[in-house]
């Protein structure tokens, strides 16, 4: 069987088709139709498939074999035979996406390697964003604007997209960005005086239907720099998300949207102060009511032992509590705290005594069902039967009494 003849090779924007049907099968995603020639891309270059309709039916993916024939799986066959013609029609929304977004790739590629001579090394079209690998270890923000700066050049400018069909020699010829992946017949996508590119994807036929390219993060990633970036619509959804989020965040401060970033970062440091001095007073409380605690307990054999059981009260401010009464004179803390998900436990002990609190934290969460350990000073755990929090304690003092 020959090729599949590919209409968006020579021409992106045919959406609508006639075909004749080849050879239909069935496979374990649904219907497999073979035509001979599509309208629909297939998945492969870092681009997803195209989707629509066939003979009334839905196509739910599309993929190519090695051999150039492109299988079209759709849902049911109604209208769909062996021997006769089709009408085909691609999704319109889907197939414009990609298209920018690929049609945009080719132009941040060329971007990079103009604006600092990073090459491009792998590129991914996914459902929200797309993302390009370039060769950059040193990733600036002047770097990335700078070309997010040549490419929208080029998207305004409107320049024409070109398909060329050449052969090895001919693209030998070419100043193609990067080597073609194909021998034979090879496809070249031109973007007029600025890129050349080997590609099998659907593309733009001038650079302003890609519309803005906006980069919306980059990081390091193996040796290299990674690039999100989103084109067209995408970037429209993209800028009216953050618009939004910016008003909202602006709002709560009852100040306009470009004053916020300043006002949120105010805030934070004064969140951090507060922080600061909640901290140094709870550590005052904390060291106040260990010392309580203590008054109130008799000392045997030479160390106080100390116990409760609270009812949600803050985990680490009961830890915080067993370290007060640890570190104020010879003793062990047995504390606990009911929450609504379960019980959570914390022992601690001065480090005079010898007891092994991590083992006997073991004891203690077996009985309300979960799990703990720690060192032998300090250990804490918890499990999810906070009613069985006093028979948790209990069994504690007992082991404790009888190793000291």
């Amino acid at each position: 069987m020959k090729p599949t003849d590919k209409l968006y090779f020579t021409d992106s924007s045919i959406l609508d088709f006639e075909a004749n049907v080849l050879e239909i099968s069935h496979g374990t995603q649904g219907y497999q139709v073979i035509l001979d020639r599509t309208g629909f891309y297939p998945t492969g270059g870092g681009q997803p498939n195209d989707l629509g309709m066939l003979g009334g039916a839905s196509v739910i993916d599309v993929v190519e074999s090695d051999a150039g024939i492109v299988h079209h799986i759709v849902d049911e066959l109604s209208a769909i035979a062996q021997g006769t013609t089709v009408s085909g029609r691609v999704d319109r929304t889907r197939r414009l996406d990609h298209l920018q977004q690929h049609s945009g790739q080719h132009i941040l590629s060329q971007a990079f390697i103009q604006a600092c001579g990073a090459e491009t090394r792998s590129f991914h079209l996914g459902p929200s964003s797309s993302t390009i690998d370039i060769e950059l270890q040193s990733p600036s923000e002047a770097l990335i604007r700078s070309a997010e700066e040549i490419a929208n050049a080029v998207v305004f400018d409107d320049r024409p997209m070109r398909v060329h069909m050449v052969n090895d020699e001919e693209a030998a010829r070419l100043p193609l960005r990067k080597e073609s992946a194909v021998h034979g017949t090879i496809r070249v996508i031109e973007i007029e005086d600025f890129d050349w590119s080997p590609c099998g994807g659907t593309h733009a036929a001038r650079t302003g239907q890609v519309g803005l390219i906006a980069v919306r993060s980059y990081e390091r990633a193996k040796k290299m720099t990674r690039v999100e970036f989103v084109c067209g619509g995408r970037a429209l959804e993209d800028y009216r998300l953050a618009n939004n989020t910016a008003v909202r965040v602006a709002r709560l401060f009852s100040a306009d949207r470009d004053s916020s970033p300043e006002l949120v970062a105010k805030a934070i440091e004064e969140n951090k102060e507060l922080k600061r001095r909640t901290h140094g007073l709870l550590e005052l409380a904390m060291t106040a009511e260990a010392l309580q605690s203590l008054a109130t307990v008799p000392s045997t054999r030479g160390f106080k032992l100390v116990h409760a059981v609270f009812d949600r009260r803050d985990f680490e401010e009961v830890r915080l509590l067993a370290s007060k009464i640890a570190a104020a004179e010879p003793a062990i803390a047995l504390l606990a705290t009911k929450q609504p998900d379960g019980a959570r436990l914390v022992f601690a002990r001065s480090t005079s005594l010898t007891a092994d609190l991590g083992k006997v934290m073991n004891e203690a969460c077996a009985i309300v069902g979960g799990r703990g350990g720690g060192r032998p000073d300090i250990a804490q755990g918890g499990g999810p039967n906070s009613d069985k929090i006093g028979q948790a304690i209990e069994m504690a003092l007992r082991l404790i009494n009888t190793a000291e």
